[in-house]
This record gives C-alpha cells, structure tokens and sequence, in this order.
C-alpha cells in the first residue's frame, strides 16, 4: 500500500480570469518564496485572452497544479473552486495580477507558529500600477501591528468602514477555520475578502506584519466611479448583515460610524481614480 502523499503547509489558490498581461509575473513571484513548503493551485476560470496559454508553461513544474473551472458564478465561484481544492494548514489566495515579495510566505508562517491563537495574518501591501511601478507603497492595516484579538480588529475594521486587513494577497489563514466558516462569504461580491476574513476572525486571533510583503495591482474596472458606489453599498450591508450573524459584536455605533466612512471612502475612491486612470492602462 502506497504512502499518503504529505500535505503541504501552505496552499497558495490563484484564481485567474482575464489575466493574460500580468499572470506570468503573479505566478512568477510565487514560485520564487524563500518559504518552500507550498502547493500551488491556479484555477482559471475559463478566460478568452490567452490567460489559460500563458499558465501552460508552468504545468510542468511539480508544485503547480492548473485546471478550469466552467464559467458561471462570478469571482466567488472560481474562489470557491480553487480554495475546496487546498491541503495545506494554511491558505493564501492571490489574485491573477497581484504579486508576493520574496519573503510573504516565511514571515507570515513565522507568525502563525509563533501565535498559536491566530487565524489570520495580514501585512502592508504596495499599490502597483499596470507596468508594476509603486503608486502607493505600504498601505493598510490602519496603523495597527502585532498581535491583536479577533473581534477587536473586526470592529476596527467597521469602525473605519474599509477593509483594514488588505486585499487577499495580503493575507494568509488558517484553512480549518476557513471550513468552520462554511467557506467564502458571498453575499456581498465585492467586499467577499472582507466578509470571509471577519469569521474567519471570530475563530481566532490576528496578527500585523507592519512592512509591505505584496503588491495590489490598480485598474480602471477596480475603481471605476460607479464601482465605488457599489462598493460602499455593499460594505454598509455586510456590516448590518454581520451583526444580526453574531449577536453583540457590533454597537450601534459602531455601525452608524462605519456607513458614515463608507461613504466617505467612496468620495476619496472617485478621486483617486481621476488623478491614476492613465496608469491603469497597460497601454501606457
């Protein structure tokens, strides 16, 4: 009888969708982790750019494992698929144009093992434009750092009416209380980061790398005007929607506060926008 093949501390899950100007550099900068002890998995989900050939040329290497999910379901859909398939103890998802530095993964499993506690690791992350130059470096996290306990930060993280602990390149948890969860939470499509990453946190606690370890890459269609508006809806209703889930979480306050700085934030995203779309485009 064969031997189980051992699981790999981490999964990193990429799901991929249109991607074909940027997925090289993403799987590149994940292949190239001073932490070795990972899978990765990339599931496209069924992209007509050419973002499939350009995950060809990885197929051979034995920590990438590549197939595509049919069409239908959106981004959840496709994250669903990609995280159902990890085995690690830990999971990392990265977006199909998004980048880890070198080092993302050590520091972050550093923190796991040293906090036994914590569900969820985020850190700083740069804002990078389509040619991959900094716009923004070192942001999130609000000035928090270190460790923190989970319901703490989750009302911090309404309280300011934005997504405290950064995009999902930013952070790595714990994958057994990711299935606690009952997976992604998807009713709000553009704050699903978010929704999952709070019960996620109400199984544990987090923790704060204060330095940048990945980079967001900006676009058009992420801060369109009217995206922001829809944005800032969604967040509102995940708030509500999160403290009818877990009784006395939430104030009223607390509430009240992070609508009034959702759109607030939905206003500065509008002119963000106008001031960055040139460096959006990869046509610049």
């Amino acid at each position: 009888m064969s031997t189980p093949e051992r699981a790999p501390r981490v999964s990193v899950v990429v799901p991929t969708f249109h991607n074909v100007d940027f997925v090289e550099a993403t799987v590149e900068s994940i292949l190239a982790q001073t932490f070795t002890d990972f899978e990765l998995l990339i599931s496209d989900h069924t992209s007509t750019d050419g973002t499939w050939e350009r995950l060809a040329r990885f197929a051979s290497d034995p920590r990438v494992r590549l197939w595509q999910t049919p069409t239908g379901g959106g981004a959840p859909a496709n994250w669903t698929a990609v995280t159902d398939a990890a085995r690690g103890e830990f999971v990392k998802l990265v977006c199909g144009d998004d980048l880890l530095y070198p080092a993302c993964l050590q520091e972050q499993v550093d923190a796991m093992d040293a906090h036994p506690t914590v569900t969820l690791v985020c850190c700083r992350r740069d804002l990078i434009d389509a040619q991959g130059g900094i716009v923004m470096g070192g942001r999130g996290m609000t000035r928090i750092r270190g460790f923190h306990d989970g319901r703490a930060a989750i009302r911090r993280t309404v309280r300011v009416g934005t997504n405290i602990f950064g995009e999902p390149a930013s952070v790595l948890f714990r994958r057994a209380a990711l299935v606690e969860a009952g997976g992604w939470w998807s009713d709000f499509p553009y704050v699903i980061d978010e929704a999952t990453y709070a019960l996620v946190l109400l199984r544990g606690d987090l923790y704060a790398v204060d330095r940048p370890l990945a980079a967001f890459r900006i676009s058009a269609g992420q801060w369109s005007v009217d995206l922001a508006d829809q944005q800032a809806a969604q967040v509102v209703a995940f708030h509500d929607a999160l403290a009818a889930r877990e009784p006395g979480l939430l104030s009223r306050a607390d509430l009240a506060r992070g609508k009034t700085m959702a759109k607030g934030l939905s206003t500065a995203r509008r002119l963000v926008y106008f001031a960055l779309r040139r460096r959006m485009s990869t046509s610049e």
